[in-house]
């Protein structure tokens, strides 16, 4: 009753195991909650990457355009140090001379032009007019207006793309001639506000680039003074769309740029066509300010779409797919685990159905099996009294024929009854082999103290022909049943006199411990066993030489094998079948 109250308990615990509890539920939802956060974590350090990498980019624009306009700074200054360096006013010739070994084009892309702008005052207008007639007799000074002072282009370079320019008052414009005294005033570098370039035909924005000198290459150290000394500046006009592509290698560039000046846009990639393809939904932005030889230049920069392709968020969503796709797995094996175990429960319920069926049949098939035995134990009685004693008269028998008949009797006869007798004789050991066979008593019995050639002498002693052969042990005590022991033994000495092909011989045996287990081994000089026939010799009722030639049941080898194996042991031949047999015992040392 308590059995089957335990074992419902016991199944109902299965049952519940079958079932998704809240434990499966809380481990999917950490799975998915940790899946999450990995995802966010991953994100944000990709956007921290990202926004690094966009700084660089920035401040990487910021940079060259600044290192860039200090390189043409370098230009104009040294156009100064040219001038100063020359006794008598520079030539037309000598401008473009000493302009072309700089190879502008070459050296300093995204610059116009490189040119002097002299300052003339009203009453040297006249002279400076005269002058450049000498050199260039349609030279002009354009256009007119109503400023005390005049600022006019007189060289630069290259010619063919700034003819326009040629002559060209600075003084004209607001921008062009407040910057320009500006540069005069402070002896510094200086750009103007944006302008339209004449010789620009698209009439894109761009402006000019001053460096001044004074007279006799002097550096006055007061605005009087410089404004006195004023001789001219050196300049550059910059379209600033070129400005930018020689600057800016675009195809290498992961960000658009726009350059204001105050108010007005000096520059914007979504104008250009040219420029790299620009992001309308970017993912960083920023503003830049920075001074620039006077003038605030505001960079507003953005990411392009290049930035874009090769910056995506791809790991942080490759581990949010990937972490989904796992928890859903995980889900999934929790669910095929519970029906897993539900189905396991459905067929434990029915193997334990077909257990009890089986049972029912083997607990009859044991009652028959008993009977059995005892109708075998039986058997061995019935053989022993019964069929022994009929044996025993017709063998008896034989032999008073023989002596009775033995004048009259032809030899044909006479070997008809000997066979008669030996038939009789095999009959006897065969049963009596049988009944000790079955009657073998398998309990196991304790160690007992054994002396090996002790035991091996009284054997030898008690068997026939022993006067013939010689047998030869340790003398050595081992602690081993003794009466099982003693069976074995005796076969094994038996059957080596048995089966021997001459009248003498010797049989050794040999002792040694390994792995725990008793070795003994009985080895003798007779004919072999061939290794074909090694499983053979240890089933009942099997020998290997035809009975009339040698007496026996054929079951002293499967009587050894039975006892030995009972205690754990193991027995194997060992024999070329030539000449020689060794059987091999491994007997457990605490059997």
């Amino acid at each position: 009753m308590d059995d089957g109250l335990q074992n419902n308990e016991k199944r109902e615990k299965l049952v519940r195991a079958g079932k998704m509890h809240s434990i499966h539920w809380l481990i999917v939802l950490l799975s998915v909650v940790l899946t999450f956060s990995a995802w966010y974590y991953s994100q944000f350090q990709q956007s921290q990457k990202l926004e690094i990498q966009f700084e660089r980019e920035a401040e990487k624009v910021v940079n060259l355009v600044k290192q860039r306009m200090t390189l043409y700074e370098n230009v104009l200054w040294g156009g100064v140090a040219y001038i100063d360096a020359v006794d008598s006013d520079i030539t037309s010739q000598q401008w473009s001379t000493y302009s072309k070994s700089l190879q502008i084009d070459i050296n300093y892309p995204g610059i116009n032009g490189f040119g002097i702008i002299h300052n003339v005052q009203p009453d040297e207008f006249d002279n400076y007019l005269q002058k450049q007639y000498q050199q260039r007799p349609d030279y002009k000074v354009h256009p007119t207006h109503t400023n005390p002072e005049y600022w006019p282009i007189t060289f630069v370079e290259p010619l063919a793309s700034n003819k326009q320019a040629i002559g060209l008052d600075i003084a004209f414009e607001s921008n062009r001639y407040s910057s320009i005294k500006k540069a005069r005033d402070s002896g510094e570098a200086l750009l103007t506000a944006p302008i339209i370039l004449v010789q620009d035909d698209k009439q894109t924005p761009g402006f000019l680039f001053y460096t001044p000198f004074y007279k006799d290459g002097l550096k006055p150290d007061s605005i009087e003074e410089r404004r006195r000394l004023i001789k001219g500046v050196t300049y550059a006009p910059f379209i600033m769309e070129k400005l930018m592509k020689g600057t800016l290698a675009e195809t290498n560039r992961y960000v658009s740029i726009k350059i204001w000046d105050g108010t007005d846009l000096l520059f914007d990639d979504h104008l250009n066509d040219e420029a790299i393809k620009v992001d309308e939904s970017p993912l960083l932005s920023k503003k830049v300010e920075t001074t620039l030889y006077g003038r605030t230049w505001t960079f507003s920069i953005q990411s392009n779409i290049s930035f874009r392709q090769d910056t995506t968020l791809n790991q942080s969503s490759i581990i949010l797919i990937g972490g989904l796709i796992i928890d859903a797995f995980l889900l999934v094996l929790f669910l095929l685990l519970s029906k897993a175990n539900r189905q396991a429960l459905k067929y434990a319920d029915q193997m334990t159905i077909e257990l009890k069926n089986k049972t029912k049949h083997l607990e009859k098939s044991n009652i028959d099996l008993e009977k059995s035995n005892n109708d075998l134990e039986q058997f061995s009685y019935v053989a022993s009294h019964d069929l022994k004693s009929p044996l025993n008269a017709i063998e008896q028998l034989g032999s008073w024929i023989e002596e009775d008949c033995q004048d009259i009797l032809p030899e044909e006869s006479k070997e008809h009854l000997a066979l008669l007798r030996q038939r009789s004789k095999r009959m006897l050991k065969l049963l009596d082999d049988l009944l000790d066979y079955s009657r073998l008593n398998l309990t196991t019995v304790a160690n007992d103290k054994v002396n090996l050639e002790e035991k091996a002498k009284d054997i030898l002693s008690l068997l026939e022909s022993n006067d013939n052969f010689s047998c030869t042990a340790p003398n050595i005590d081992i602690n081993i049943p003794q009466l099982p022991f003693e069976i074995v033994l005796r076969n094994l000495i038996s059957n080596s006199i048995k089966h021997h092909d001459k009248p003498t011989g010797q049989i050794t045996i040999h002792y040694a411990i390994k792995n725990n287990f008793h070795e003994v081994s009985l080895e003798d000089d007779g004919p072999g066993i061939p290794e074909a026939f090694h499983d053979k010799a240890m089933e009942m009722f099997q020998t290997l030489q035809s009975r009339d030639k040698v007496e026996g049941s054929g079951m002293g080898l499967a009587m050894i094998k039975r006892i030995v194996v009972h205690y754990h042991g193991s027995v194997n031949i060992i024999s070329d079948g030539k000449r020689g047999t060794k059987i091999n015992i491994l007997w457990p040392l605490n059997s």
